[in-house]
This record gives C-alpha cells, structure tokens and sequence, in this order.
C-alpha cells in the first residue's frame, strides 16, 4: 500500500507541480483585477507586491516541469543558466511576499521606517552569497549542489520572514482597518489567509531539499514524505490554495467599499438637489412672505397711529396667517432633511411623518400598512420611503388643495414593497415641470433598485406609487454605508 502511494505520487509529480504553480498564478490574476478597481483601504494600495509574489512563484514551481524536459534537448550549460533563473526567480517571489507583509504594517514609526527596505537587502545579501557560492562550486563541478543550497537559503531568509511578516500584517489589518466596518465574515478570511502563510512559512520555508548543514539535514521534504507519505508539494499546494480562497473572498470588501463610494456621491448628490431647492424656495416663497407680513404690520402701525383700530388689527390678523404659513413652511423643509430613519420601522415612520404635518388639519388621512411583521428593511431603506413620503405629502400641503388623503404600504408578490400616496386634489398640471422635489423621490427610489411613478388619478387627484426590491438589499452593504 505504501509503495502504490508513493508510485502513485511520483507518477503524478507532473500535475501536482502544475497545480502548485495555477495556484498562485490564480492568486496574481485575482489580485491584479482588482487593483483595476477603486478603493481607499490601504491594504489595497499594497496589493501588487502580492500579486508579485503570485506570479513568480508560479512560474518558479513550473520551471520545475519545463526544465527537465528541455534538459533532454539543449546542452548543460543552457540547462545551468535556465535553473539559475528559476532560484532567483523563487527568491524573488519571496522578498515581493515580504516587501508585501513591510508594506502593509506601514506607516511605521522612528527609525522602524527604514524597515521597508530589509526585503532588498535580504535579496542583495542572498545574491551576494549565491555568487560567492557559485566560484567555489564551479571549481568542484558541483553545480547542482549550488542549485539546491541556494534554494534553500532563499526559502530560509526570504520566505520564512516573509510568509511570517505577511501573516502578521493581515492579522493587523483585519483589526485595524476591517473590523471597525462589522464586517466579521471579511476579518475571518484576513485570519485564514494569515494562517495558510503560517503553514506556508513552514512547509514552504522550512521543510527544504536535504542537505549536509543544519536544519535541512533534520527537516527536510524526504524526511516529511517518508513520514507521512505525501510530498511537500502536496502540502505547499494546500495551503496556497487556501490562501488563494482567502485573499480572493477577501477582495470582495473592496467592491462593497466601492459601491459604498458610489452610494455616498449619490446620497452627497440627493443632499446636495434638497438644499438647492430648499434655498429656492425659502428665497422665492418663505422670505417673500415674510417680506408680505412685515408690509403689512407697517400698514397696521400706520393705522394705529391713525387710530383706525379696525383696520389695524385686519391687518395684524393678515400677517398672523402668514407668519403661522411661514412657520409651517419651515417645519416641512425641515422635515425634508431628514434623510435616514432613527431606528424606526417604516410604519412607524409613516405615522411619523403625517403626524409632524398639517395634513390632519384640513385632510381626511386614511392609512392602511399591512406590512407583515416578519418582514425586514434596512435602515437605508427606511430612510429613502420616509423622505419620498415626507415630499409628497410637504406637496400635497402646498399645492393639491386636497381634502381626502389615503396612505397604503403593503406586499405585491413575494419580493417588491409597494408605497402608494394618494389625494382628492387638483391633480398634476398639463404644463407640469418637473421640480428638485420629483427629481429626488427619483433618486431615492433608484437607490433602492426600484421606480417611482407619479400621475393623475382617472377621476381627480394625484397618486404617487413607489415599488422597491425587498429582498435584494443587502444588510452587510448597508451597514458598511450607514
């Protein structure tokens, strides 16, 4: 049994070198098509030494394929020059893994700045070696023997710190830069990629080709496959694999901070249209009116000085209305501002919203919100219903002339929420312009994935219909915005 295992390994030593190297290619490809993407997270900014290290150490781990079967074709020196390059490729696949595991510990403090540079003077210094290596092995003929030691030390004093420092600044970085975002499932890949580069710097760096010094002549890659029947290829390949699921399930926060990025201009933008409007009509209505009142008291003062009592309290009574109009007008641009919901479900909102109007006071106001109770929205959501709400009955207050208004939130189907806002009123005019107040329950409701219709009712009125997604929106998204 066995000697099946070891045959069986031997025979396929060809496809587990394959798959080492696709590994990491894979792991290089992932994080170079992310880094196409936008993202303010430093972790992101570091990636490409990672992505480095992915390329060549996949293209190191099929050199391993490629030469021996160019070595039955082309002569020894070309076979020399062709695994020379592959030992410093694999160095330097290891100092691009420990410039990364530098970079990402960064800004460092004092005199722990200069650091960043111990990844280049690793590789000078092994460099230096393997040249001095290299004059004594070539006047013993000893080539292969400079190889396997230069390999070896490049596993010991590249990829050992490397793979430990990398394994350290990921956890760092879930702590640091993740974990203030509650986002658990991202904190715990960051902490399985650092433990794939523990089991890396272990299997990778320190279980090596045997040699005459010490540790290789203890632990050594034919003593662990004695021991347990597996190459060390197989192991290697595992934990790459690991760590590929893992950085590749970590990229994923970057395209939630993306659309994160994407939501805030949205949301900058709405705020933005709502103070423009606001200022409008605070300029051309609310200070206008203001104006009206104080004209009029001038007119009541006059009349008192007259002593035209009569006269002057008509008008104190004229500006009176139009104070309390003004007060009205400031309450509901007030309200407006209110973009989010306090914590509040919608059908609390919507009782909320009426009950801070003047609606009540010269409308009938029927609501009918069968919501189930084991439905969940999002704060978001709540928020952008509420403030599409607030608009249409801030306008249904200033323009319908309404005396019926009926409110209804309910279920159509399994996965869309319908709000419908409807009145008695005058309806739309035919010359209708859209305003900042239309163009925002627009915006709101696309930020929810869904669509806002407003229109005449057959008989008389006005209906504002808005219809979202409820089960598209997503929780972790939202809390990342919030």
């Amino acid at each position: 049994m066995i000697t099946a295992i070891r045959q069986f390994f031997e025979l396929n030593n060809v496809i587990i070198l394959f798959i080492y190297g696709q590994v990491f290619f894979v792991l290089g490809l992932a994080i170079t098509l992310q880094s196409l993407r936008y993202s303010r997270l430093p972790l992101a900014r570091r990636l490409h030494w990672l992505a480095a290290f992915g390329y060549t150490h996949a293209l190191n781990e099929w050199g391993d394929i490629f030469i021996p079967v160019q070595a039955q074709y082309l002569p020894a020196s070309i076979i020399h020059l062709l695994t020379t390059i592959q030992t410093i490729i694999l160095a330097m696949s290891f100092a691009f893994l420990f410039q990364f595991g530098i970079e990402s510990l960064r800004p460092l403090p004092g005199r722990w700045r200069y650091v960043r540079f111990a990844p280049l003077m690793m590789f000078l210094l092994w460099v230096l070696w393997m040249l001095g290596y290299q004059v004594e092995a070539s006047q013993h003929g000893d080539l292969e023997t400079w190889h396997r030691n230069s390999a070896i030390m490049a596993r010991y004093f590249l990829g050992i710190p490397g793979a430990l420092t990398t394994a350290y600044s990921l956890r760092t970085q879930a702590q640091k830069a993740i974990a203030p975002f509650n986002l658990p499932e991202f904190v715990s890949m960051l902490r399985l990629a650092g433990l794939a580069l523990l089991g890396y710097a272990v299997f990778g760096g320190l279980i090596v080709p045997a040699a005459s010094f010490f540790p290789a002549s203890i632990l050594n890659q034919e003593k662990l496959q004695a021991l347990t029947l597996l190459p060390v290829q197989v192991y290697r390949s595992f934990l790459g694999l690991v760590l590929t699921y893992a950085i590749i399930r970590s990229l994923e926060v970057f395209h939630l901070e993306l659309d994160r990025h994407i939501a805030g201009m949205e949301e900058s933008q709405i705020l933005l249209a709502e103070r423009e409007r606001i200022g409008r009509e605070l300029h051309d209505g609310t200070l206008q009116t203001v104006y009206a009142s104080g004209l009029l008291l001038q007119t009541a003062q006059r009349n008192i000085s007259k002593k035209n009592y009569g006269e002057a309290e008509a008008y104190v009574q004229r500006a009176l209305g139009q104070l309390d109009q003004v007060v009205a007008d400031i309450r509901q641009h007030i309200a407006a501002l209110h973009v989010k919901s306090s914590g509040q479900s919608l059908t609390e909102g919507l009782r909320e919203v009426v009950a801070s109007s003047a609606l009540h006071s010269f409308a009938d106001v029927q609501m009918n919100l069968a919501l189930p109770p084991d439905l969940v929205l999002s704060s978001l959501q709540v928020g952008h219903l509420l403030a599409i709400a607030n608009e249409s009955v801030s306008n249904i207050i200033r323009h319908a002339h309404a005396t019926s208004v009926r409110i209804a939130v309910g279920l159509t189907g399994e996965n869309y929420l319908f709000l419908t806002i409807t009145d008695n009123g005058v309806g739309l005019p035919k010359d209708l312009v859209p305003g900042y107040g239309l163009y925002n329950m627009r915006d709101r409701a696309l930020l929810l994935k869904g669509a806002v219709t407003v229109r005449n009712l057959p008989d008389r009125g006005t209906e504002v219909r808005v219809e979202i997604p409820t089960g598209e929106e997503d929780e972790t998204l939202a809390s990342f915005i919030g």
